[in-house]
């Protein structure tokens, strides 16, 4: 416990030696590609197999009502095949306009649910000094693994091996079985690294496309996903819109908090028994997760803030038992979800960083009115003293010194922290950036990470979370949004969806390992990106005095809030 262990495939991995599930080859193995839905929606109205036919190596053409697929002897041979296959697609009901899409999440039908209510938030903003209002608003994203999903599959009969990266084999095992109607015995998933996942990219739908065409030929298929078949239809993170309302009393304290999101969701993780909640399963029959309507009932406790839609300043009082971190007990939190166009499901940090995004934001926007200093205000209203530690050990670090916010000269820092899940691990974050107010480019400097995950078992592999949380929370907050026109999705590819970029200038990122001991291990891998986009957010604000309050950050935007800034 407590001592830098260095992982032991690395060296593999770093000379190209290490075998993914990518190299996994069986004998006799064939290659596949499927066909996807030419849009949103469509179905199979026709397919001409006399289009393929006499195309080398092309060993089948495979149809089941609405997944489509060819089985070659090579690859090369099946992504030709593939492209030439003519098939007709009905046109499919259409997406909404993306330009008002937010807009249009608040006027549909939603599961609502209540997370807290002390039933007297109203009564405090009609009392309170002044009252501060301000939307948030977070597109969907992507997982866009750098290499795109595959796995292998050898089905003979009515039994089955999958060779996948998937998170789950078992569940795998079950999605498998459903969707070639064999018993969940007759299948075995074999575990095999894939190109990284990080909640749910392409790893379960590709078993599920290698099944399926291997089943339809009687031989082992690998197949290995497009660049665009992967990013058009994976399960892509939430995109969200989040209204928050404070009051604030005399002495500049937050007297109530209300908080109210819109967020579409589809499908997710398989499971055991929905290989419908991804795109394969669906193509071949199977229903998706979607959100039934329904009226919010009074919120029970105890507070489970898994999503972290209650701010970590909240008091969390559901029937007298108080949960949250912090100490502000006058609090509304209301959620919206609405059956959403496309495949959602986990994206590291899934709803946390997007709520965590406009909490902190938020909390520095209180801050900078009453003109206080964001670090004591964030203190002043939190009452769990492990937030409040990682709060302080990152100003120490980072030498903060007490300032109101914005500076306004260019350069700026911003702060941010959670209560991760409300109690599954701790972080504070403060950014250093420079902003190009011509160009609306912005320049991460620095990264000052505090975290406290319980006791430390290996401080290098904490210290790799945080760094690959950090860069990834950059990536996210700075460039990734899915785009999509009235039919389909066109971000396909890395000129369309911007991932961080090669020669992207790498900030220097400092560690704070906090090991705190007797107390259970907690979450480390989803803790540090959970607040980048807040931090960053509220460093640009103290640079330039221009709130941005969508993500990402693209000098677009930045320019357009430097021009409206008061």
């Amino acid at each position: 416990m407590g001592t830098p262990v260095p992982r032991v495939d690395m060296t593999e991995m770093a000379t190209g030696t290490f075998e993914f599930v990518h190299n996994v080859r069986v004998p006799g193995m064939l290659h596949g590609r499927v066909v996807r839905p030419a849009s949103v929606g469509a179905a199979v109205a026709s397919v001409d197999e006399a289009s393929v036919r006499g195309m080398p190596g092309l060993v089948k053409v495979v149809v089941r009502k609405n997944f489509v697929g060819v089985v070659c002897e090579k690859q090369w041979q099946a992504i030709q095949a593939a492209a030439k296959l003519k098939v007709v697609w009905t046109a499919g009901p259409g997406l909404p306009a993306q330009h008002d899409f937010y807009d249009h999440l608040r006027k549909q039908p939603a599961r609502d649910a209540a997370v807290v209510d002390s039933k007297d938030v109203d009564q405090k903003m009609t009392a309170a000094s002044s009252v501060l209002k301000a939307t948030y608003l977070h597109p969907y994203q992507m997982h866009g693994s750098m290499g795109t999903s595959c796995a292998v599959a050898d089905v003979q009969g009515n039994k089955a091996t999958v060779w996948s990266p998937t998170q789950s084999a078992y569940p795998t095992r079950s999605g498998v079985a459903a969707v070639l109607g064999i018993p969940p015995d007759n299948v075995r998933v074999i575990y095999v690294r894939g190109s990284g996942c990080y909640g749910i990219n392409g790893a379960d739908t590709v078993s599920y496309d290698a099944a399926l065409l291997s089943h339809a030929v009687g031989k082992p298929v690998r197949i290995q996903l497009s660049r665009q078949d992967e990013m058009a239809w994976e399960n892509y993170g939430f995109a969200y819109v989040i209204d928050q309302r404070a009051a604030v009393d005399r002495s500049g304290t937050i007297a109530a908090w209300d908080y109210e999101s819109w967020s579409p969701s589809l499908g997710g993780r398989p499971g055991y028994d929905q290989p419908g909640n991804v795109v394969t399963g669906m193509l071949v029959g199977f229903e998706p997760a979607a959100p039934a309507p329904r009226a919010a009932g009074a919120p029970r406790g105890p507070l489970r803030n898994g999503s972290n839609a209650v701010p970590s300043y909240l008091a969390g009082c559901i029937d007298g038992s108080c949960n949250g971190a912090g100490t502000i007990k006058s609090e509304r939190v209301v959620t919206h979800t609405i059956a959403s166009p496309f495949f959602t499901g986990p994206l590291r940090s899934p709803a946390r960083l997007q709520n965590t995004f406009a909490h902190e934001c938020f909390l520095d926007e209180i801050a900078a009115h009453v003109k206080a200093d964001p670090v004591e205000y964030r203190v002043r209203h939190l009452s769990d003293p492990r937030l409040r530690e990682v709060v302080q050990a990152a100003a120490k670090a980072a030498k903060w010194q007490p300032r109101q916010s914005p500076q306004r000269t260019g350069s700026g820092r911003g702060i941010a922290c959670v209560a991760y899940e409300g109690d599954n691990g701790y972080v504070a974050m403060v950014a250093d950036v420079d902003v190009d107010q011509s160009s609306g480019r912005i320049r991460v400097r620095k990264l000052v990470v505090a975290q406290d995950c319980g006791p430390i078992t290996n401080p290098d592999g904490m210290k790799n979370q945080i760094e690959g949380g950090a860069l990834q929370g950059l990536s996210r907050a700075l460039g990734e949004e899915v785009t999509w026109d009235e039919r389909k999705v066109t971000s396909i590819d890395w000129r369309t969806y911007h991932s961080l970029p090669l020669g992207f200038d790498v900030p220097e990122v400092e560690s704070v390992l906090i090991n705190r001991n007797g107390v259970e291990a907690s979450g480390a891998g989803e803790t540090a990106i959970t607040i980048v986009a807040a931090a960053v957010g509220n460093a640009v604000f103290d640079a330039t005095g221009a709130r941005i309050r969508e993500v990402p950050f693209t000098p677009e935007r930045i320019v357009a809030a430097l021009r409206a800034r008061s």
